[in-house]
């Protein structure tokens, strides 16, 4: 078993969001983990070019984005924690949502799970929770849980983190499967496939994909 845990915080090891983060990862005990920082890693703005819907994977910026995508790709978990900044997650993760379009089109992360980690000065950190659980079902994965919590971090929520954790692990093991996040995921997918249908002249390399998978 494979996680990794993508890290926005811009305070890296001195983050209570990544404290948070890394309970999760010891409740999942995995045989394999890698951190993140996104602080770290260089991500340019999607310039909407859409060559990454003409041939998968490939992208005119040169940058840490696409390195990034291999690694979820790679992982069977994956931890996605971010301050909350003005009720959403960090600009650097959302430069990587926005650079992982074809993820989207693709559900390319189909079958993996996805736990969300939020901290904050209030405590008020639905919206974002809400957020990587979008995020999630656009790109195919289930959404194992969400653990936000008030700056500093007790021991209450450390518990809580590590039993996410716990729960994380399981859901890979049984590769359970949440059947009213799959009708959403099922749902998104069918907007999807009329869209490469339409525009499979334009996005060849993501319409070949969704052959090989003989999704149509």
């Amino acid at each position: 078993m494979k996680i990794l845990v993508i890290s926005a915080s811009p305070r890296k090891n001195k983050s209570q969001t990544l404290e948070l983060a890394l309970g999760v990862l010891k409740g999942c005990n995995p045989e394999d983990s890698e951190v993140i920082h996104l602080i770290d890693c260089k991500t340019e703005f999607c310039r909407h070019c859409e060559r990454c819907h003409r041939k998968i994977m490939e992208c005119p910026l040169k940058d840490s984005s696409v390195s990034i995508m291999k690694k979820m790709l790679e992982a069977d978990g994956i931890i996605l924690a971010s301050p909350n900044y003005i009720d959403c997650i960090t600009a650097s993760m959302k430069a990587l949502f926005d650079r992982s379009t074809h993820f989207i089109h693709c559900k390319r992360l189909l079958g993996k799970y996805i736990v969300g980690v939020v901290s904050s000065g209030s405590g008020y950190d639905i919206p974002v929770i809400n957020y990587i659980k979008h995020y999630t079902f656009t790109c195919g994965a289930q959404f194992v849980g969400g653990i936000s919590s008030k700056v500093p971090i007790d021991e209450e929520k450390k518990n809580m983190a590590v039993f996410l954790g716990e729960k994380l692990h399981r859901a890979i093991q049984e590769k359970k499967i949440y059947k009213s996040q799959m009708k959403i995921i099922e749902k998104g997918k069918q907007h999807f496939k009329q869209r490469i249908i339409e525009r499979k002249d334009e996005w060849q390399g993501e319409y070949d994909y969704w052959k090989k998978q003989n999704w149509m």
